[in-house]
């Protein structure tokens, strides 16, 4: 007589009841967090919204400033036919675009350089003081920007040259020189050399003249500032050279008797 062994099945069976208990369980757990997941879905969506809505604010601003630029270089570039009063309008348009820009749209990419052409543009109408103003502005907002800084500490130094305020525009070179990044760094040397010559510092001058040949030998100030430290040189060698103080020798007067006239050769009348 055979036996069969039984084998157990591998799959339990399933207990429905448990089965609904845990299937509840998970759902009413997923309903604690309900709340929670929707709020943060919530901000999410907000927060989206805020980000999109300040780029489509920022993005209508910088196309607003670039119509102002825009304006303003018409306004500057337009002929004016020889007539004095069209083109001190043209300026005084020009000058209200930019201000425009600056004043309405600072965080476009447009306003340094509307700040800087309305710097220049006020120089244009021989209002100095307003240029200062515009120029010292934007190197308070943007003078992390050194190339650009680099031309409005140049272009502020010669607006104090004009108005006759050496140490200023000293200052505004020197600032060049001392801001990292600067592509202008030769052409402040050279002015800064010609400033110290203008005023018979003759070896300050030297100094920067050497100073910009050693630096910058391909910069295009380099071969004039060679002649200019040559004739200082000369200068400076002759003006070493001791005066010379001797004078020419006395003619000792002779011991000896003076010479006998010589024959008179007049004929004797009869």
């Amino acid at each position: 007589m055979s036996y069969r062994i039984k084998v157990p099945a591998k799959t339990l069976p399933v207990d429905e009841a448990h089965m609904l208990s845990s299937l509840d369980h998970a759902l009413q757990g997923t309903g604690t967090y309900r709340r929670p997941i929707l709020v943060g879905l919530g901000v999410l969506v907000l927060a989206a919204a805020v980000v999109g809505g300040v780029f489509y604010v920022d993005r209508q601003a910088e196309q607003q400033a670039q119509d102002l630029e825009r304006e303003a270089l018409r306004y500057l570039t337009a002929p004016a036919a020889n007539d004095p009063q069209k083109a001190d309008h043209a300026l005084k348009e020009a000058i209200a675009k930019y201000r425009q820009i600056v004043d309405q749209y600072p965080r476009t990419s447009t306003a340094p350089l509307a700040l800087y052409h309305l710097g220049n543009t006020l120089v244009q109408t021989n209002d100095l003081g307003a240029a200062i103003d515009a120029y010292q502005r934007f190197l308070t907002l943007y003078g992390s920007n050194p190339s650009m800084a680099g031309l409005v500490r140049q272009r502020l130094a010669y607006v104090y040259l004009h108005k006759g305020d050496r140490d200023q525009a000293v200052k505004a070179l020197t600032g060049i020189l001392e801001t990292p990044g600067t592509l202008n760094r030769d052409q402040a040397l050279f002015e800064l050399a010609r400033l110290e010559e203008s005023q018979a510092r003759f070896e300050g001058a030297m100094a920067r003249y050497q100073e910009l040949i050693k630096t910058y030998p391909n910069s295009p100030f380099t071969s004039e500032a060679t002649i200019r430290a040559k004739i200082l040189d000369t200068k400076k060698s002759l003006e070493s050279q001791p005066a010379s103080t001797s004078t020419a020798p006395a003619i000792a007067p002779s011991k000896r008797s003076p010479p006998s006239p010589p024959p008179s050769t007049s004929k004797k009348t009869p």
